[in-house]
């Protein structure tokens, strides 16, 4: 296995080169998650109009300079509704928090520091000019940047933009990704089935791996080991408009992997269809007509977790951002012996100890097959090819899951 490709170089290999996506509009209320194409600039300033900050009275902070003293009322502003008068000498307005600050009052007393008396209000303590006061554009102003090309729009940046006015954003096109199952073995959930055959569960997983990692899954469904049925589902991923075809399994060597030769005979430059991995050697991948291609294994567990590793950070370097796994250290649950070439994924259950520590607990079956094990695991044991064998409570790397 001296020829198989580090995993690390797989990875840069699969990264390299990629293109951010064209820009589109789309409502706000579309746009969480999505990764802003333009920056975005205010409409309008916030607050757009001076505000109280608290319940009180609105008044001249020269008409309070020595306290107590009655102020004659002559309105009141509240939110939405704005006092239209002025306040003169002498005066105060009953106001509420948000409520535009009427003409000529420059501060607010909070209604704590008060006592009303019908038509007047007595003051009780004195108050610095302009207390109690957001002034116009304290937030932002029109004109101003708030959020800047690449940023992922999350609660806060959306909420932002919704009070700078921007009913629509410019966002980064989400990447489409066609996932094609292979194999004669293969049927849907529910469909009938002979007893040489087993349920096809690999393009869900995958489906939802696109969705998390921000970008559109496309089924293909299930094509046969016929050159022809590979070359139709070919013909789907490209009236699609694809980004990225996901094939799963049929990219191996054998009589009936037929996934290569149908991607060769329509002109795929192969890049790569071996690496240093486990599960997952036999990953391919290539470019055809802008698509690019990622063969994963026909394994389920092998298929799932090549995807972790190559298919989310490939979605998201389309997008513009960056891929950063959840890798953390851990102490092991149990002993683990020497591994080989190629750098393996261990499934393991991770606990959290009182006093923080992470425990991996690798499962005692590692099949490519098993999936009940990979839905059990909420994290994978990294190996690095040539790892020595170690005891139970030595140190780790953990890829979380979840």
């Amino acid at each position: 296995m001296a020829d198989l490709l580090p995993v690390d170089e797989a990875l840069r290999r699969i990264l390299a080169n990629v293109d951010l996506l064209e820009p589109e509009t789309v409502a706000l209320a579309d746009a969480g998650g999505r990764v802003l194409a333009a920056d975005l600039h205010a409409q309008r300033q916030q607050p757009p109009f001076a505000a109280s900050a608290m319940d009180g009275y609105a008044v001249r902070a020269a008409d309070v300079a020595s306290t107590p003293v009655r102020l004659k009322l002559v309105g009141q502003s509240a939110a939405g509704h704005a006092f239209q008068g002025s306040v003169d000498p002498g005066e105060a307005v009953r106001i509420f928090t948000g409520a535009p600050v009427p003409a000529g009052a420059d501060s607010v007393v909070i209604q704590e520091n008060t006592v009303p008396h019908g038509d007047e209000v007595e003051i009780v303590e004195t108050i610095a000019f302009g207390r109690n006061i957001r002034a116009a554009g304290l937030d932002f102003n029109s004109g101003d940047v708030l959020l800047t090309a690449g940023r992922q729009l999350d609660p806060a940046a959306l909420a932002l933009a919704a009070s700078a006015d921007h009913p629509h954003l410019s966002v980064v096109r989400r990447p489409r990704v066609a996932i094609l199952a292979t194999g004669d073995e293969l049927v849907s959930p529910g469909q009938t089935y002979r007893p040489d055959q087993i349920i096809a569960s690999n393009s869900y997983g995958l489906a939802e791996i696109v969705r998390n990692a921000g970008g559109i899954a496309i089924d293909l469904g299930i094509a046969e080991d016929r050159l022809e049925a590979l070359s139709e589902a070919l013909d789907r991923a490209m009236a699609a408009q694809a980004d990225i075809l996901v094939t799963l399994g049929g990219a191996s060597v054998g009589d009936h992997d037929l996934v290569q030769p149908a991607l060769a005979a329509r002109g795929m430059a192969l890049d790569f269809w071996k690496i240093a991995l486990r599960p997952g050697k036999p990953l391919m991948f290539g470019h055809l007509q802008g698509m690019r291609i990622l063969g994963l294994p026909g394994n389920p567990v092998s298929s799932l977790i090549c995807a972790h590793i190559f298919l989310t950070p490939l979605i998201r370097t389309f997008m513009g951002l960056s891929h950063t796994p959840d890798l953390r250290a851990a102490v092991l649950g149990t002993d683990m012996p020497t591994n080989d070439q190629r750098q393996d994924y261990v499934r393991a259950r991770i606990v959290t100890g009182p006093d923080g520590t992470l425990t991996a607990t690798p499962f005692p079956l590692q099949d490519s097959s098993m999936l009940k094990f990979l839905a059990d695991a909420n994290g994978l044991i990294i190996r690095e090819p040539h790892a020595p064998a170690l005891a139970a409570g030595s140190a780790c790397t953990i890829l979380m899951l979840r």
